[in-house]
Formats: structure tokens, C-alpha cells, sequence
């Protein structure tokens, strides 16, 4: 797959070090691939494309641990979700080394004003116990504007102090993406949505596409409401594969970070196996 790239031009470059998608290839989940919008004299840092999230898992540590060992390099949690601590455990207990997998969290209430969010953001770090945290997400716009604003500039504050290596928003649409762009130092490098055939939210992608924000997909599977949607399934039968892996394949060759979720090992395994030709995506763009 190639890697997303914008044709637009990007504002300055930050002074922080550059994300990067990294591509899926046959042989790993987590081979690099880099983009070429955000330059800067630091080395490419990666996000793998495909993820295990954890919303509501109530397994965090083990679903985790069957997702490395199925080459998954990227998990997905937040606050919210209550199970940070099981995937920082499950990071330190897979025998990979920390720099080999990608974690993402997110924090949630934004009204309690500086200290309260400073406090939450370390908070995030110590739960999670594994040193830096690769990704930090506002997890909804919510609170106003000057809420968010001084969210953005705790975590722009995290980064400079190194407890953070890169911070985005999730659930922003296009007026809250422009409203940080208007006032931020340190640029959002994504922005976690929801995205699958029957949500589209085209606007927003473009934009994301125009700003060169990555973009991460959250209920890729349709939380499993569309598994016998009769255009799917005959997909699914002509690639020998099933509905929830053309839905996985869908969003990563669309160009975003899917993050399909289970606690399922064998799931799991199954929603990376997403390899087959790529003239059947033109019969789901259509629809």
C-alpha cells in the first residue's frame, strides 16, 4: 500500500520530530513506510497502519499480547477506557522492545482547566508506566473553546517536556480542526474518527488530507451491524475472505490507520490477513 501523501502544501514544519504512516506489507503488519509531508531534521518516527483498539475490552492485556503476537505494533487506548495500566503491561511483558510498538492514548474531561488536565496528562504516563507516550489524543471536542485551547496547551507543554512524543485530536470536524489550526504551536499530526463505507464523513478527510493530518479510523467494523451487508458479503466470498477483513482492507487502502477492535485472538489474527487484488474496493466506492 502506499503510504498517505498530500498534494497540497503543509505549513512550517514544527520542531518536534515528524510521524509518519507506515505501510502494510505481506510480510509484517509494522514494515515503515514514509510520507513525505512533514519534514524535519529528526528521524522518521512510524505509526503503524493497523491497530488493535480496546474500547470496552475487558481483556485488555491478553487481547493485547495476541495482537504482537499476530504482528500488531499499535494499540490503541484512553482514558476513558479504563484499561491503560493492562496495555503498558502488556507492552513490557511481549519481549519486544519498547521503540517496536506504538501506543496511543487519549485524555477525556477538559473543563477542569490547566492543572487538572497537566495532572491528567501525567496521569496517562504513569498508568501506562512505559516512558513517553508515543501518541496523546484529545479524545472529543467537548468543553468550549477555550477549553480545548488550554487542553492543546498542556499537551504542547507534555511534549516539550518529553513526556509526550505526539499529540492529535479525535472526533474533530472541520470547524474544531480549524479553530486549533488558527492557534496552535505544535500541529495535531492526527485525527481519530469514525470511518467505514457507511460513514464516510468525506469532509473531514479532505480537509485532513489538505492540512497533511493523518487520519485514524475507529469502528472499521461497523461494531459488527454490517457483517451481512449483501455488497460486503459478495466481496467476501470472491476473495475467499470474510466481511470484517474487507472492511479492515477498505479503510487501510483508502490510506487511513484502522483500528479494528476484539478480544478474540483468532479475530484478531484474522482482521490483519486483509491481502487479495484491489479492483474490489471499486464496487464498495460506488455504492
Amino acid at each position: 500500500f502506499n503510504p498517505l501523501a498530500s498534494q497540497h502544501p503543509r505549513k512550517p514544519a514544527p520542531s518536534y520530530t515528524p510521524l509518519y504512516i507506515m505501510s502494510l506489507t505481506i510480510d509484517s503488519v509494522a514494515s515503515f513506510a514514509h510520507n513525505n509531508n512533514n519534514k524535519t531534521d529528526g528521524p522518521p518516527v512510524g505509526i503503524p497502519r493497523l491497530g488493535l483498539g480496546v474500547y470496552q475490552s475487558t481483556q485488555a492485556k491478553q487481547s493485547s499480547l495476541a495482537a504482537f503476537k499476530a504482528g500488531y505494533r499499535h494499540v490503541d487506548s484512553a482514558e476513558l477506557y479504563r484499561n491503560e495500566a493492562e496495555v503498558g503491561q502488556a507492552v513490557r511483558e511481549s519481549g519486544l522492545s519498547r521503540d517496536q510498538i506504538f501506543v496511543t492514548s487519549k485524555i477525556w474531561d477538559i473543563k477542569g482547566g490547566a492543572d487538572a488536565i497537566r495532572r491528567c496528562i501525567d496521569e496517562r504516563v504513569a498508568t501506562l508506566d512505559l516512558g513517553p507516550i508515543d501518541l496523546l489524543l484529545i479524545h472529543a471536542p467537548i468543553g468550549g473553546a477555550h477549553n480545548r485551547a488550554t487542553a492543546w496547551k498542556m499537551m504542547e507543554e507534555a511534549v516539550d517536556a518529553g513526556k509526550i512524543k505526539h499529540i492529535g485530536v479525535s472526533n474533530y470536524g472541520v470547524k474544531h480542526l480549524q479553530e486549533l489550526l488558527s492557534m496552535c504551536r505544535i500541529r495535531p499530526v492526527v485525527n481519530q474518527v469514525e470511518l467505514h463505507p457507511f460513514c464516510q464523513q468525506r469532509d473531514i478527510v479532505e480537509f485532513c488530507e489538505k492540512e497533511g493530518i493523518i487520519i485514524e479510523a475507529y469502528s472499521p467494523l461497523v461494531r459488527a451491524k454490517r457483517l451481512d451487508d449483501p455488497t460486503l458479503v459478495k466481496i467476501a466470498q470472491k476473495h475467499n475472505k470474510n466481511v470484517a477483513q474487507i472492511l479492515v482492507r477498505w479503510s487501510v487502502q483508502k490510506g487511513y490507520v484502522s483500528l479494528p477492535k476484539s478480544d478474540h485472538a483468532e479475530r484478531i489474527e484474522g482482521n490483519a490477513d486483509i491481502y487479495m487484488t484491489s479492483s474490489w474496493m471499486m464496487l464498495i466506492c460506488m455504492t
